[in-house]
């Protein structure tokens, strides 16, 4: 009994530093979001990788960021900001915009 519950212990333990070294080695990225324009205006990422980017919206109103390149959409609070995570994806050129400021915010994102 008390080998089982140490070997127990020790894959959880064992699986608990695997999710941490996969967390730690995501790539991370930063857009704000001001008077209806993302910046900086545009985002290179790596192909064939997830990465999580930080969309900060310090505008008065809702954003929401979208995409249909990239099939991404997440409501983003005034004054909030979330994590959005995108890929993995081929080389290419994306665009993203903010749904309800379409025609001012449209950007783009770059995966080499």
């Amino acid at each position: 009994m008390k080998k089982t519950r140490a070997f127990i212990t020790l894959a959880m333990v064992s699986m608990a530093l695997h999710a941490a070294n996969v967390l730690a080695t995501e790539e991370s990225y930063s857009l704000t979001l001001k008077d209806h324009k993302f910046s900086p205006d545009g985002l290179t990422i790596p192909a064939g990788k997830k990465v999580k980017v930080t969309v900060n919206n310090l505008d008065s109103t809702p954003a929401e960021f979208e995409s249909d390149d990239f099939k991404a959409e997440k409501v983003i609070p005034a004054g909030k900001q979330v994590d959005i995570f995108i890929g993995p994806l081929k080389a290419g050129t994306y665009e993203f915009h903010d749904e309800y400021h379409e025609a001012e915010s449209k950007s783009r994102l770059t995966v080499k």
